[in-house]
């Protein structure tokens, strides 16, 4: 078995303009400071730390990125493009919405940022490659979800083209990190058409399988659909190539359930909570992952409606530390064995 690495921590939500969230000198010194071994790097956004397209042409500046964070006993555990894979396939109704996640030059010119969207998330494996990266975390995006419940009636084959034209849309990308030896693990996250076992295989059988279509758990997003999250990594656990460390609860009332009412996050029946505050079950999942020889990282992603983030991110390498399993080498019960041998065996059996 295997013992996956960790703590580590998504920069993407500390991001920010004042010291020591402004600079990738700083903040890496503050992540060290709490505990944390890595960082999943953010690609998008105008206050990204990382160029994504210089990364994907310069191995110079991937091992400049590399040396930094090491001096502050950090690596990047995977480059992230959560926004620009989320821009592969948009549903024209979050068209001005999904705009901010693009370039301005871009903005009100769909084919224009798509076409942007996919070369980035291409670059992000050959950057990923150049920085000795198994795996890197995205979103699918989703043209099906306004369709999500079906009234009125969804006319036959509406879902099956959504998912045949996002997987024309992927395999091209999913091919190019095949090339480059690294894994597309795909947050599987309401909003995206991605959002549970279902939507997945669904997508998984319009790329034929594609051994680099892969996970990225995160069991939040299953505690506020009710799914069962403990029983999605005995299925899907072949699959799973990294993990966001988040905690979640859901009290459903008399008004709201599990969509929300259209409430704000304090609201809401389900909420994310930073790590143990919520209901999720670390113990039992951290088990799963050693059970079937998880060997990434276990990463920190810290959203919650109530606590401050700085308290969330303090609390969480300790957390994440005290969960990581250390696995055996040797059975519990060797201390009782009586040895192997063939003949004895068969004797024993009366054979």
């Amino acid at each position: 078995m295997k013992t996956l690495k960790g703590p580590a921590i998504f920069l993407a939500q500390f991001i920010g303009d004042t010291p020591p969230f402004d600079k990738l000198e700083t903040m890496a010194a503050w992540v060290s400071s709490l505990g944390y071994a890595g960082v999943q790097m953010p690609t998008g956004g105008a206050d990204s730390f990382f160029d994504l397209a210089l990364a994907a042409e310069s191995q110079t500046y991937c091992d400049d990125i590399a040396g930094l964070l090491a001096e502050y006993g950090l690596e990047i555990t995977e480059l992230s493009t959560h926004l620009q894979g989320q821009l592969v396939a948009v549903h024209p109704a979050y068209d001005e919405l999904f705009d901010g996640f693009a370039p301005p030059e871009l903005r009100g010119k769909p084919k224009e940022r798509q076409a942007w969207a996919v070369e980035q998330v291409k670059a992000a494996a050959v950057a990923s490659r150049r920085l000795g990266l198994k795996a890197h975390a995205t979103f699918s995006g989703s043209l099906a979800w306004p369709y999500l419940y079906p009234w009125p009636q969804r006319p036959a084959g509406l879902i099956e083209e959504a998912f045949a034209e996002l997987g024309r849309r992927w395999k091209p990308i999913l091919d190019v990190f095949d090339e480059n030896g690294v894994d597309a693990a795909y947050e599987i996250h309401p909003g995206e058409d991605l959002h549970d076992g279902a939507t997945f295989e669904r997508f998984l059988d319009e790329v034929g399988g594609h051994p680099r279509a892969n996970i990225l758990y995160d069991p939040s997003h299953f505690v506020l659909q009710q799914l069962d999250y403990l029983a999605y990594i005995d299925r899907y656990h072949e699959r799973i190539k990294a993990f966001h460390v988040k905690d979640a609860e859901f009290r459903p009332s008399a008004r709201s359930g599990v969509y929300g009412g259209y409430q704000g996050w304090v609201d809401r029946p389900g909420r994310f909570r930073s790590l143990g505050d919520g209901q999720v079950d670390f113990k039992a999942i951290f088990s799963k992952l050693a059970q079937y020889d998880y060997d990434g990282w276990a990463v920190l992603e810290w959203e919650c409606a109530l606590k401050h983030p700085e308290q969330g991110a303090a609390e969480g390498a300790p957390f994440i530390r005290d969960h990581i399993i250390r696995v055996t080498d040797k059975a519990f019960d060797d201390f009782a064995s009586a040895g192997s041998e063939a003949g004895r065996n068969r004797r024993l059996l009366g054979l």
